[in-house]
């Protein structure tokens, strides 16, 4: 009862508008209503190739004054082109309304060198079929051309979706499924105040920062490449403990020179959008960590490269100018990785749930799963399976969209 005598001489209405996009649209519409003191109760507005979509909610005082207001509005969009429809909103629709905004709310990114109708089609039927409502869609790649092709193609679309979710773990393997059969990668975190304000990005180095697995390609060069590539590859699959298959490798790697290390530091492969990635971390304040169980000797020299701030990784013991096939210190395994970036938030005063991991093999997964965002980059199939989230259609630089981030505001500082 109070709520109806409060508003007995209000009447709320939704405005839509849509037709060719122009300067002074918004303006001439709010100048109405501004005439008339209507409140404005929430606003939207979206432009798809000069095709404008608005719309306005606004409560405004009920009897002739709102006759006058909506006739006053159509003449405005006749004389700007444009179409308007009114739509009466009663008072408990709207209060049912405004109370859902207690719902959970998540983001749900969608990324791929293409992005298809099929594809959206299948993620949005589980949105659906879970629940969840679609509050909004943006593009965050920019546009681009039917005729040029591009040299890096990439698409991403961000959702932001209400719900109660009915199963989580139904909706991730459907995720997962979708994205083997249609080669798209599918994102899905809670849109909390922790996600809005990540500050620490920590990475592990071999097949993520750089395209390869160094102590491969320095087995490789001591004639033992076909041993360690084996035992690499089971560590990478999480067949064998990473702190025995380590010191399996570095005992074939004895005698080898420290001349060739700098050789294949010189001319280590950085991953395809890597330096893109880096630039835009340290133009936003992020701080960020190499966490690897390769060797320092490389993450030094990426550390110069791409103006990491922290590595952690293994010392190679080398006397005389040669490997001793021994290490200094302890072992960087997966545990010590998840210790380092623990470590390294709370040396800056950053929340876990504010940092992200980024790695390709099972040694990453206990940071992975303790980061408050952890990614499996271009992973091994265990890998993706564990962890909440996963790139493998674009390079690194696709870690900025989970992040938000549209492409005017990554290329706006690469200049």
């Amino acid at each position: 009862n109070t709520i109806k005598m409060a508003t007995v001489d209000k009447e709320i209405i939704l405005l839509k508008v849509s037709g060719q996009d122009k300067p002074g649209v918004t303006a001439g519409l709010t100048a109405i209503l501004a005439t008339y003191g209507a409140t404005i109760l929430d606003i939207g507005q979206a432009d798809i190739h000069d095709t404008l979509s608005l719309g306005i909610l606004f409560e405004v005082k009920a009897g002739s004054g709102s006759g006058s207001v909506l006739k006053d509005l159509l003449f405005k969009g006749y004389e700007l082109g444009i179409k308007v429809k009114f739509i009466p909103i009663s008072i408990p629709d709207y209060e049912i309304w405004v109370k859902g905004q207690s719902k959970q709310r998540y983001i749900i990114n969608v990324l791929g060198e293409k992005l298809t109708a099929v594809q959206l089609a299948a993620v949005t039927k589980i949105m659906s079929d879970q629940k969840l409502n679609i509050d909004s869609i943006i593009r965050l790649t920019g546009r681009t051309s039917v005729v040029e092709k591009e040299e890096y193609p990439r698409s991403c679309v961000q959702l932001s979706v209400t719900g109660e979710i009915k199963d989580k773990t139904v909706m991730t393997a459907s995720f997962m499924n979708i994205s083997r059969e249609f080669d798209v990668d599918i994102s899905f975190q809670e849109d909390n105040i922790y996600r809005r304000n990540r500050r620490l990005v920590c990475f592990d180095m071999d097949s993520t920062l750089i395209q390869t697995e160094v102590i491969d390609e320095l087995a490789e060069l001591a004639g033992v490449g076909e041993q360690v590539r084996a035992i690499t590859e089971s560590a990478m699959n999480g067949e064998i403990d990473f702190s025995e298959s380590f010191k399996k490798r570095m005992a074939l790697l004895e005698g080898l020179s420290e001349d060739v290390l700098h050789n294949v530091a010189i001319n280590l492969p950085i991953t395809k959008g890597a330096h893109r990635l880096m630039k835009a971390l340290k133009y936003y304040g992020y701080k960020t960590a190499i966490l690897s169980g390769g060797f320092t000797y490389f993450g030094d020299y990426l550390q110069k490269e791409l103006g990491i701030d922290y590595v952690y990784a293994n010392q190679l013991e080398i006397k005389d100018g040669k490997l001793t096939g021994k290490y200094l210190g302890e072992i960087v395994d997966g545990a010590k990785k998840a210790e380092y970036l623990k470590a390294i938030a709370e040396k800056e005063g950053i929340h876990i749930n504010q940092t992200i991991a980024v790695g390709d093999g099972a040694n990453d997964l206990p940071m992975l799963n303790l980061a408050g965002l952890g990614i499996a980059f271009h992973a091994k199939p265990k890998v993706k399976e564990s962890a909440s989230t996963s790139i493998s259609s674009l390079g690194l630089d696709g870690v900025l969209y989970l992040l938000g981030y549209h492409d005017r505001h990554i290329d706006m500082m690469q200049e």
